[in-house]
């Protein structure tokens, strides 16, 4: 009896003296939404994303001119004339919305590249930031529900937003100093 007390009394103490699993979790989207250099991004696209809009509504301007001159034109010219004019407007009207289509495809192809890239700089980062600090997991909570309840104790998304951007702005917060 004495034996089976000592070896459970050895097993209570050798089980206690286990370290214990550091978890924590961060608000994926928040991280994310909350990186400098994705707001740099956000910025430096959306320039991108004005001139593209102002430059396709410039070219639908042009050809409503161009159609409204035309149908003035149209009443004094024969038929087969007004046709062949008008399909020569509708083709350079289908021309010019394949290419804004393709032109507005790469802008969306670039942005999510860009958009993925920061995303896997997060994941390092959040990667890293969990070895450096002694964590065994660090779990992602979003809206699929991947953490559906932690400790606001256990939350270090604001600690990592922090220790992601550093001490760093953004340019657009440095511009305006």
């Amino acid at each position: 009896m004495k034996k089976i007390i000592v070896a459970l009394t050895t097993l209570v103490a050798f089980s206690s003296c286990q370290e214990q699993d550091k978890i924590a979790f961060v608000d994926n989207a928040k991280v994310v939404k909350e990186f400098n250099k994705k707001k740099d991004f956000e910025a430096k696209f959306q320039t991108k994303i004005d001139a593209f809009n102002k430059k396709a509504d410039s070219l639908d301007k042009a050809i409503q001119i161009e159609a409204q001159d035309f149908q003035a034109r149209a009443q004094k010219m024969n038929q087969s004339k007004a046709e062949q004019e008008y399909q020569a407007l509708r083709q350079k009207k289908q021309m010019q919305d394949y290419q804004l289509g393709n032109e507005e495809k790469m802008l969306q192809v670039e942005g999510q590249k860009e958009i993925d890239t920061l995303v896997k700089q997060v994941k390092a980062f959040v990667k890293d930031y969990g070895k450096k600090n002694g964590y065994t997991f660090i779990l992602g909570a979003n809206e699929a529900g991947s953490v559906m309840y932690g400790s606001e104790d256990n939350d270090i998304t604001d600690a990592v937003i922090k220790a992601l951007n550093g001490d760093t702005k953004t340019e657009e917060s440095k511009a305006k100093e």
